[in-house]
């Protein structure tokens, strides 16, 4: 092994490392690779960046806006249909209507693209069929990779497999060249699914017509064990403050569903209503969770304590930090950021507008330039320097304080009862920074003081707690406890039927950027002036703490709010909407047009006047041109990661040839297997690439097997067509788990399913698949020598 192959295989063995953890996104990682292909110079530059002029990751992207034109124009709508008229209401024959349906367009089209074409649909279907969706999604997921088997076009590893020929001498495989085997495998497939892979699927039942579907939704999602009624004493401290003022959302965690007074109830009431004796808040959350913070309204204030301030005084110091350009922080929201236990230092305020802010910090997100107030005792304000997260460390004398920051009117010394109810509890489970931006600076205990104290710090009876924050937040603490909870609101959840608030299923689109956002930094409430009262994922709801949670791609996202206000998201192309609410069906009129300009590429492709590429890039500006979609929506609908991603692993392929890396490999394979003949080869190398699909993505995966299976080739003395076939097949049959492809967690929330329902249908379905591919490949792709 040559120093140029080790570090060939240890780049290979990294990239691996970092797709398996995900420590690092995918797109970022297949950029490192050719940054570190190109600074060892193991590959030249114009070879580092060959990949964005590919043809075939051109294709790919032509690809994603050609499927964007055909689903603006309203094929969905057509799609649907036909989709009942054909089938009727068997579950049977709609499994098989749905598979051919969503195969075909994928043959075509983008499977991710297709698959989030078809949710919407045939979730409806589903409903109106009365059939469990869960028994109708799965199926739909695997019908656009078994439909992308069929053409080059139908997925990106098919063109990749074709370009990868090309650039090695040899004929590439033209369009319709994978479709005899992967038409077969296709017809297989569907029938596998229809007659043996549906009793494999989970039974996830849901009620029937309009009313019982809202009643559905809120017992998939546990909503009414979880909504309970607020009613307001009416001498109570909270009477003529605003919800917000009060914090009823932001300190419990609890969504403000309606307010009732007097006999009438107001859905969804805004932040700037005035709260009045008697009301009744409706609202969703957790009991224990509201109770927990009522506890805390047993704190005493101690008027006169300038002994235990002076005492801390000594301890503490504050400062002024710039965030620095490069930091990491720089984007993280002051709750996430880590300065406890990166700094060992509290954020108590950021200078916005000219002037600190100084409440509602846990959720500003930080930016480049900051200008951050921050405490802490005096030796971690003096380690500050040493970081370079931050570009300025400017420690404030106590004149500047009092001036700027007020810090004698924002300190109180509270005392916690000997028997209080918060003995034996700790700080963490509190709430009390993150809502009322309290933060506990010292604790006092038989005569001794600790500053700064963790989340994990236990409090005892008689504990003398200095706390910084507004005096009037405690008042409003106070307040929290004089509510009365009534828990059996059956009667009030007519409301959540009602016009004004309803239910509605949602998911996040594929392409979405909200992936990874977490709810709280989306505030649904301000953002579209709904609540997101639920999130069903892997099988189960999660319905408490949603603020913390990340959304994800395959999530189920259970909305609530006024029916025009949902309405409006079915126009958001972040969201595909799984629960109709009556919209005007989608404008089809350039739906004729938008397929004539689909044929017109294939067909150019077919007679040899353009190459894919072209024809691809034409065919989409075509479509802008006409007004199937707008150029906005066109660069929306690229699915740049995955661009980024075939681009950047590229030239790992170009180096493990060039390198011998590749050879390398294909000798180890041929110790392994190469006595017992080519198809065990060809069948190894089959099950490997199956196997890496839940692992690594297709894309890079294709490109890290066609040099290995080239090299095993050529020492064979064989062509490598009929092995560059089977690793095409193998590398799009992604089955067996929701993470082997895009396609498969879209429909994980909305179906309900569990990472064991994909091993259940998905195992069976890649075995058939491959033993349909082993029997087809000598009679369509038989061997044959290779070229002298």
């Amino acid at each position: 092994m040559t120093f140029e192959i080790a570090l060939v295989l240890g780049i290979l063995a990294i990239s691996l490392i970092l797709f398996v953890s995900e420590v690092i996104r995918m797109d970022l990682v297949a950029l490192l690779v050719l940054c570190s292909l190109a600074v060892t110079g193991l590959v030249t530059t114009n070879e580092a960046f060959a990949g964005f002029s590919n043809s075939a990751v051109i294709t790919v992207w032509a690809m994603f806006i050609l499927s964007e034109g055909l689903t603006r124009t309203g094929i969905a709508d057509i799609i649907g249909r036909q989709v009942m008229r054909l089938a009727g209401r068997r579950e049977i024959a709609m499994i098989i209507v749905i598979m051919i349906t969503a195969a075909v367009l994928s043959a075509f089209m983008n499977n991710i693209g297709v698959a989030a074409l078809m949710l919407p649909v045939v979730v409806e279907v589903a409903r109106r069929t009365r059939i469990p969706p869960s028994r109708l999604l799965m199926p739909l997921a695997y019908a656009t990779l078994l439909g992308g088997l069929m053409t080059m076009i139908g997925t990106p590893p098919n063109l990749l497999i074709s370009e990868v020929m090309a650039q090695n001498g040899y004929a590439a495989f033209g369009l319709f060249d994978y479709t005899p085997i992967g038409g077969v495998i296709m017809v297989v497939g569907v029938i596998f699914v229809a007659f043996v892979g549906r009793f494999l699927l989970p039974r996830i039942k849901t009620d029937r017509g309009r009313h019982q579907s809202q009643r559905s939704l809120r017992n998939r999602y546990k909503l009414q064990e979880r909504t309970f009624m607020l009613r307001v004493p009416m001498e109570s401290i909270l009477v003529g403050k605003t919800l917000s003022e009060t914090r009823i959302g932001s300190a419990t965690g609890l969504i403000i569903l309606a307010l009732t007074r007097y006999g009438r109830s107001e859905a969804l009431p805004g932040r700037q209503t005035v709260i009045r004796g008697g009301d009744g808040i409706l609202v969703q959350g957790r009991v224990d969770q509201f109770k927990e913070l009522q506890r805390w309204s047993d704190l005493v204030i101690e008027r006169e304590a300038p002994v235990l301030k002076s005492m801390v005084a000594a301890k503490i110091a504050y400062a002024e930090v710039d965030l620095a350009d490069g930091s990491p922080l720089v984007g993280e929201l002051i709750r996430h950021a880590g300065f406890r236990t990166r700094f060992n230092i509290s954020v108590v305020g950021v200078f916005r507008r000219s002037k600190y802010r100084l409440t509602n910090l846990a959720y500003v997100p930080l930016r480049a330039g900051d200008r951050i107030l921050v405490q802490g005792e005096t030796e971690a304000i003096a380690e500050l320097e040493k970081f370079a997260d931050f570009s300025a460390v400017r420690p404030l004398t106590e004149e500047q304080l009092s001036e700027q920051y007020n810090t004698e009117e924002r300190m109180f010394v509270v005392r916690l009862p000997k028997y209080s109810d918060l003995a034996e509890a700790t700080l963490e489970k509190s709430r009390l920074a993150d809502v009322f931006d309290f933060r506990v600076v010292a604790v006092f205990r038989d005569g001794n003081l600790k500053v700064m104290p963790r989340g994990d710090e236990v409090l005892e009876g008689g504990d003398l707690l200095l706390i910084e924050g507004q005096h009037e937040d405690l008042d409003v603490l106070r307040g929290l406890q004089e509510l009365d909870v009534e828990t059996k609101v059956t009667a009030n959840l007519g409301s959540l039927e009602s016009e004004r608030l309803t239910l509605m299923d949602a998911t996040l689109d594929p392409r979405s950027s909200l992936a990874g956002t977490t709810v709280g930094e989306l505030n649904f409430r301000e953002r579209y002036g709904i609540e997101l009262a639920g999130i069903w994922r892997e099988g189960g709801p999660i319905g408490v703490d949603l603020a913390e949670e990340r959304l994800q791609v395959g999530d189920a996202l259970l909305m609530l709010g006024p029916r025009d206000r949902l309405q409006l998201l079915s126009d958001d192309s972040d969201f595909l909407i799984l629960t109709p609410l009556g919209q005007d069906p989608p404008d089809t009129q350039r739906a004729p047009l938008a397929a004539f300009i689909m044929l017109a590429v294939v067909l150019s492709v077919m007679a040899g006047y353009a190459p894919i590429s072209v024809a691809a890039v034409v065919g989409g500006s075509i479509m802008v041109l006409t007004g199937c979609l707008t150029m906005e929506q066109a660069y929306r609908a690229i699915d740049w990661r995955a661009i980024f991603l075939i681009a950047g692993m590229l030239p790992l392929g170009t180096a493990m040839q060039q390198s011998g890396a590749a050879a390398y490999l294909a000798d180890q394979v041929m110790l392994l297997l190469g006595e017992s003949g080519p198809w065990p080869v060809i069948a190894g190398l089959y099950v490997l690439t199956a196997m890496a699909t839940m692992i690594i993505p297709t894309a890079a995966l294709v490109v890290l097997m066609s040099p290995i299976v080239l090299s095993a080739m050529a020492e064979m003395g064989l062509a490598p067509e009929t092995a560059m076939m089977a690793v095409a097949m193998a590398a799009s049959a992604s089955f067996t788990s929701p993470i082997s492809h895009p396609a498969n967690i879209l429909v994980m929330g909305p179906g309900g399913y569990r990472f064991v329902d994909y091993i259940k249908v998905g195992v069976p379905l890649t075995i058939v698949v491959f033993i349909t591919v082993m029997f087809l490949l000598p009679v369509l792709w038989p061997l044959t020598a290779a070229s002298p």
